[in-house]
């Protein structure tokens, strides 16, 4: 049977997104739910490098609003005596004065690189700034976790491509944006009927052996997300999509322990407020009812939400009323789980600049080894190699 070159890039994509590994996706048929004692990690990923100052802003700083004349954030919602969150995070406002949501501040790695994908490289592999690796943290716990198990531990993502951060050596995450679409795509007659009339000696077999795995577990996704349906209104942006479709997996059968999803663009060279705003009203109201959902079913303590951006920005404001890229950021970690909440350590220390940027206190890496070790009950020396210590906010 022929293919054409259309054809072969259709079934291309989906192998990409949806299908990477076989194996994984056999693991989807069996009939191991996760245990509900067992912790989910959701990572939100916001893209393009979030302005951490106008997000969690150090209110009695004279040099945050002279070097941000014209887009200081002047009205703040309080967390302290000294620092308050951008107004658009409202839900966020209340989830702290909670105790369900800490802040890590000043949150980087040394020798910092400020392009957007080399950065985001970095965050996803967990490698150090000299250091090229071709699998990320989320693939190698993937690594580690899933030979020990009956069934694989399993990572899935809502989108179309899967990130580096979750692809390992031997086991990847499933990706995709819809699991209605996944079925459809799945069982249009086209592919059905290449699957069957394959051959082995042709270019292409890897597609058709993941395709027929995409065939045989599409179906079983989809089932899976709308097995409990909820009573939960999401907002009708696409992350309020994407959290409805990541709650109504935790609440269903599926053996899955990593959900990842992001959302941007936060590359805020002009205008930056506008941007950020309408950024930040979206992730607000989203999570406000990804939170109902998950409390209303006694999950919320069993959940972990953990937010990055691959560097903060500038210090000073540029002329078009945005900021450049820049360097250290934060981290928001929301939980009914947490064992300590609020501000986990002090604000960046804005006279003390490395030629106008922040400098980092804390490393990811050191973040990640704490949310595998203590969260996840991963060997995070073996996932990461990092060795020196951890927090203990989870």
């Amino acid at each position: 049977m022929l293919i054409k070159r259309r054809e072969f890039l259709k079934i291309s994509s989906l192998a990409t997104a949806s299908l990477m590994v076989p194996n994984f996706l056999k693991s989807m048929t069996l009939d191991h739910a996760l245990e509900r004692n067992q912790k989910i990690l959701i990572v939100l990923q916001f893209t393009g490098g979030n302005d951490g100052l106008n997000t969690i802003i150090p209110t009695k700083n004279d040099i945050y609003f002279k070097e941000r004349s014209k887009i200081a954030i002047q009205n703040s919602l309080p967390l302290n005596d000294e620092a308050g969150i951008n107004p658009a995070l409202s839900y966020f406002k209340e989830l702290f004065d909670n105790g369900d949501l800490s802040v890590m501040n000043n949150v980087g790695y040394p020798n910092p690189d400020k392009s957007h994908f080399r950065s985001m490289d970095i965050w996803q592999s967990a490698s150090k700034s000299n250091e090229f690796l071709e699998t990320g943290w989320l693939g190698r716990f993937l690594d580690e976790e899933c030979y020990k198990c009956e069934h694989p531990t399993q990572a899935l993502e809502v989108d179309d491509m899967l990130s580096l951060a979750l692809k390992g050596e031997n086991n990847k995450a499933f990706a995709f944006k819809d699991p209605k679409r996944l079925y459809q795509t799945s069982q249009e007659k086209y592919f059905k009927s290449l699957y069957d009339h394959h051959h082995d000696d042709e270019t292409v077999s890897y597609l058709y052996q993941t395709l027929g795995s995409t065939i045989n577990n599409a179906g079983y996704i989809f089932d899976q997300s709308k097995a409990k349906k909820t009573d939960q209104t999401y907002p009708n942006s696409q992350l309020g999509k994407d959290f409805k479709t990541v709650a109504s997996l935790i609440k269903s059968d599926i053996n899955t322990q990593v959900y990842y999803l992001s959302v941007g663009s936060f590359d805020t060279h002009v205008n930056q407020n506008e941007r950020q705003e309408k950024l930040f009203s979206d992730i607000n109201e989203a999570v406000k009812s990804f939170v109902a959902d998950m409390k209303a079913n006694g999950l919320f303590n069993d959940i972990l939400l953990m937010t990055f951006s691959e560097f903060g920005r500038r210090v000073a404001q540029n002329a078009s009323n945005g900021t450049d890229h820049g360097t250290a950021n934060q981290m928001f970690f929301i939980s009914g789980g947490l064992k300590k909440k609020g501000l986990l350590n002090a604000l960046p220390d804005l006279q003390n600049l490395n030629e106008g940027d922040l400098m980092y206190t804390e490393d990811f890496r050191k973040v990640y080894a704490t949310v595998l070790k203590n969260w996840l009950k991963a060997d995070s020396s073996k996932v990461l190699g990092w060795k020196n210590g951890v927090y203990d906010f989870v």
